[in-house]
């Protein structure tokens, strides 16, 4: 083998990476729209439901936090 086509070889090699790289990212920006767009429409169905009421904060009176049965 000559040294020009061990170098061609991984020319084509390091090509091949940086176009799967490439994919790959694009592909990760895309599932992280779609994460995003999934704990928009959960925190909206939760909002809705009254499991959660947006904005999140921390309760500042302890007269109002109630202890569940069965905890103490």
């Amino acid at each position: 083998m000559s040294l020009g086509s061990k170098e061609d070889r991984w020319e084509a090699e390091l090509r091949a990476l940086r176009e799967e790289l490439t994919e790959m990212r694009a592909e990760q920006r895309e599932m992280a729209k779609a994460i995003g767009e999934l704990v928009t429409t959960f925190r909206t169905l939760a909002a809705h439901l009254g499991i959660a009421a947006e904005p999140y904060g921390k309760k500042t009176s302890t007269r109002d936090v109630h202890d569940l049965p069965g905890f103490g």
